[in-house]
């Protein structure tokens, strides 16, 4: 099946948002049927009855919204769809999608039921945005030829297809565009049980043997994401690897978390970092984004887009109207002190 689809690295090697050479080789552990596809067990469900009903009656499926955090599987989703449908898949991201002209390429030239998948939606520029409204609804764009007062309307059909839009930020897409989308599956984070199974799959067909402790700490040192899974389940087996052992086991998870600074929570360095800037240097907050991206180097989008999230998911952090909070629970998992008065107020409800 045709793809489309450009990779950019970010900063960071593990973090599930980033994307780096190695995800390459993510294409041999992603599933390619739903029954292949492990956990999000409800919107799984869901998905296989709207598919088996529109290849039934030889429809193409209703256009497809994906959201939730980074790495919980979007994208893979999207391939499996595109493969229950026995559908052509083409890929793009809408960054890339730079002018009108860009968007009429693709829609004019897809296969009818074809999915066209989009990442990073929420990104797509209104000029296009408008134009994706009528073709969702209508199977239609609205083309315009020539300029000034000669210049008309032209109307282009283009074949049935299945829009599957995925992003991390589902408020910061368009109503009107949401609204055109007839399914929407939202990702949560993933159940350890469901983490231990991907972890079972992948080492099978990475060739490798894990025990089952060994697993229960990846599992839990993982983000519970599938993509930092993948990833750790990699270096582990190198370390296994290197040291000729037959399978992978707890000390040698155990000794390659610690080389790699990553705890049982999954904290990585920088992480455990944002947390203690914030209790020893600012008493546990509140401070403001600026302040903490400049006292640990990074910059505010990078504090907001990756950092961020998963502190806040874990209950170590909390965003406030003042500024950014250690909780309690940052306290413990650190192993410092919470003063009184200090770090995120216990509710009150």
């Amino acid at each position: 099946m045709a793809s489309g689809k450009t990779e950019q690295n970010e900063k960071g090697l593990l973090h599930p948002e980033v994307i780096t050479p190695e995800d390459e080789h993510d294409t041999a552990l992603r599933p390619r049927r739903l029954t292949e596809f492990l956990g999000q067990q409800a919107m799984k469900e869901n998905l296989d009855v709207f598919i088996k009903a529109a290849s039934s009656r030889g429809e193409s499926l209703d256009h497809v919204f994906l959201t939730g955090p980074p790495g919980l599987g979007k994208t893979t989703l999207a391939h499996i769809i595109a493969n229950e449908m026995g559908a052509d898949f083409i890929e793009t991201s809408a960054p890339a999608l730079d002018k009108p002209k860009d968007i009429v390429g693709i829609l004019t030239n897809l296969k009818e039921k074809s999915v066209f998948f989009i990442d990073e939606i929420h990104r797509l520029k209104p000029a296009i945005e408008e134009m994706l409204y009528i073709a969702m609804e209508d199977y239609e764009l609205d083309w315009i030829i020539g300029q000034g007062p000669s210049a008309r309307t032209m109307r282009l059909p283009v074949r049935p297809f299945t829009l599957i839009g995925a992003t991390t930020k589902a408020g910061m897409v368009a109503s009107p565009l949401v609204s055109r989308f007839g399914i929407t599956c939202r990702f949560s984070l993933y159940e350890k049980e469901d983490i231990e199974a991907i972890i079972r799959r992948s080492s099978h067909i990475i060739n490798v043997a894990i025990d089952n402790d060994a697993a229960g700490l990846l599992a839990r040192s993982s983000r519970y994401t599938p993509r930092v899974t993948n990833r750790l389940l990699r270096r582990m087996r190198d370390y296994a690897q290197v040291r000729a052992l037959p399978s992978i086991n707890l000390e040698i998870v155990a000794e390659g978390l610690q080389r790699l600074e990553i705890d049982s929570l999954g904290l990585e360095r920088l992480d455990r970092e944002i947390l203690t800037m914030i209790i020893k240097r600012y008493g546990g907050g509140p401070v403001g984004a600026e302040t903490l991206a400049i006292s640990v180097g990074e910059a505010v989008d990078t504090l907001e887009d990756f950092y961020e999230p998963y502190l806040i998911q874990a209950g170590l952090l909390q965003r406030t109207p003042r500024g950014r909070m250690a909780t309690p629970l940052a306290y413990k998992h650190l192993h410092l002190e919470q003063k009184s008065g200090s770090g995120a107020a216990p509710e009150l409800f």
